[in-house]
């Protein structure tokens, strides 16, 4: 199959497994922008459509976190070309789903090798379950599976560049991996930090409002104030930010929660607008607004 077909073949794999909860818009890929910011150290952030992408440059080729869609993968190893011309040995996966996955197979086409939490390989050979729909969305292509797994953590040393993984337990899915750069102090968390925006929960996967909390308690603990924070999606930012983000977790928990509490059913808290100074702050969608009120009860009331 060419690419271009492939392309948009891929697509609609991706469109259907990036997430459970929120649903999927039409997006036009022909208008999407990769916009490249150096971070530090020979390490960069690629943004356009779906996850934040890293770019790290060894001496002898490059390892890259995640992918966002097949339709972006020229555009986005354009990007990559005018940091470096040096083949992509690693892809790194921060989790499963397709805004972060879309692009495997074609990186893989080039030569990278993928890897992921080993749930993250079951994940995309079997097909996840959707639990909005009590369907499974279908198995990734074989080419885009992550062919180099680990359990708890591992490392990938090039030369000039060490690269430390991680699995930090369920708390976005059950297949998350964060990546520390530990020579450059660039922490990068994948969808268990989102900043500018509320996160996804994939609660049908091990998600849960206070894990996500947890492991942000983690997260802080394991950085310092000089640590770059990527995250899975937004700018980055630093410990503050995560400390911040960490807060507002916490309090639409507590928000929610005790509305549950009162026995107030699922609709009448989204109408309730809970979060409403959050909102406001992070001038969020109304969508998301109601999705991000949704994960967290179904944190404790499953569907």
């Amino acid at each position: 199959m060419n690419r271009k077909l492939f392309g948009v073949a891929f697509v609609c794999f991706a469109l259907t497994f990036s997430t459970t909860t929120y649903a999927q818009l039409p997006v036009d890929f022909s208008q999407t922008v990769i916009t490249t910011t150096p971070v530090r150290d020979n390490i960069y952030m690629l943004q356009g459509e779906g996850g934040n992408i890293v770019v790290a440059v060894s001496k002898d080729c490059l390892v890259v976190v995640d992918s966002q869609f097949a339709p972006l993968y020229d555009r986005i190893k354009a990007a990559i070309g005018t940091v470096s011309d040096l083949p992509v040995c690693y892809l790194l996966n921060t989790h499963h789903h397709g805004d972060h996955t879309g692009g495997n197979a074609l990186f893989a086409e080039d030569g990278a090798i993928i890897v992921s939490h080993q749930n993250m390989r079951e994940l995309m050979a079997l097909g996840s379950p959707n639990a909005l729909r009590g369907t499974r969305n279908p198995p990734a292509p074989p080419a885009a599976i992550p062919t180099l797994t680990y359990e708890n953590a591992m490392s990938i040393e090039l030369s000039g560049l060490r690269v430390a993984l991680g699995h930090p337990g369920d708390s976005h899915t059950n297949a998350d991996t964060y990546i520390n750069f530990p020579d450059a102090n660039i922490f990068v968390t994948g969808d268990i930090v989102t900043f500018g925006r509320y996160p996804n929960i994939d609660f049908a996967l091990g998600g849960h409002i206070d894990r996500m909390i947890s492991v942000c308690d983690n997260f802080i603990a394991m950085i310092n104030d000089d640590t770059i924070v990527v995250p899975g999606h937004g700018l980055i930012g630093d410990k503050q930010n995560l400390i911040d983000y960490r807060q507002m977790l916490a309090v639409s928990r507590d928000r929610v929660k005790a509305l549950m509490d009162q026995g107030r059913l699922l609709d009448e808290i989204i109408a309730a607008r809970p979060n409403a100074d959050y909102d406001e702050a992070m001038n969020v969608e109304t969508r998301r607004i109601e999705n991000w009120i949704r994960v967290i009860y179904y944190s404790y009331r499953p569907m």
